[in-house]
């Protein structure tokens, strides 16, 4: 279904998060998955994930990979993001691999990271371009590197996600695969708006 609007669509605000027996779902999802979880196989699902939206991208133009597309909202994701561009989820997941690279850094020296963890933080810009997938590469690269630099994930020291609590260095590395899987849904969708006629 192409939603793509000239108007500016009504959407949540941003940390509106997701309907509860949603989100209750995707707790205990989350946490099957950490128990079922390995530093490696985790590492290959993010891999996985991001190499299948690499094949996605790799021939679109810049034109229609800077264009806001509003689809049906993807579960996992909130509201306030189903009218972004392909850019914008690029940009949207360097925020966020930066986010977590840094937490399990501060984890794993037994430190808090400042602040509050707030998905309204994590926005893109609305003005993105081009260099925004060579920095997402980048996002990726770094948080592996951050994760084989650590010998124990499973540190004391805790720092709460907004959905799913308080989580230790190897809770926040599940969770990128899982994030990362959301908006590879939300790339596919974007780019069946752009061409409604494909499938």
């Amino acid at each position: 279904m192409n939603l793509n609007s000239s108007l500016q669509p009504s959407l949540a605000p941003p940390s509106a998060g997701l309907p509860k027996i949603e989100l209750l779902a995707a707790r205990l999802m989350f946490a099957a998955g950490r128990l079922a979880g390995t530093r490696r196989s985790i590492n290959a699902r993010f891999e996985h994930e991001r190499t299948m939206i690499r094949r996605l991208i790799r021939t679109l133009d810049a034109d229609s990979a800077a264009r806001r597309v509003l689809i049906p909202r993807v579960p996992g994701m909130e509201d306030s993001s189903r009218n972004w561009s392909v850019w914008m989820t690029l940009d949207h997941l360097r925020i966020v691999h930066g986010s977590i690279h840094r937490t399990i850094s501060a984890l794993a020296k037994g430190q808090t990271p400042p602040g509050t963890a707030s998905t309204a933080a994590v926005k893109p810009a609305l003005q993105v371009t081009g260099a925004v997938v060579a920095e997402y590469e980048k996002s990726c690269d770094d948080l592996l590197a951050t994760v084989a630099a650590i010998a124990n994930l499973r540190t004391a020291t805790r720092y709460p996600h907004p959905w799913f609590g308080a989580l230790d260095a190897a809770g926040w590395h599940a969770l990128a695969p899982a994030h990362l899987k959301i908006h590879l849904v939300q790339i596919e969708r974007i780019l069946e708006g752009l061409s409604p006629g494909r499938h």
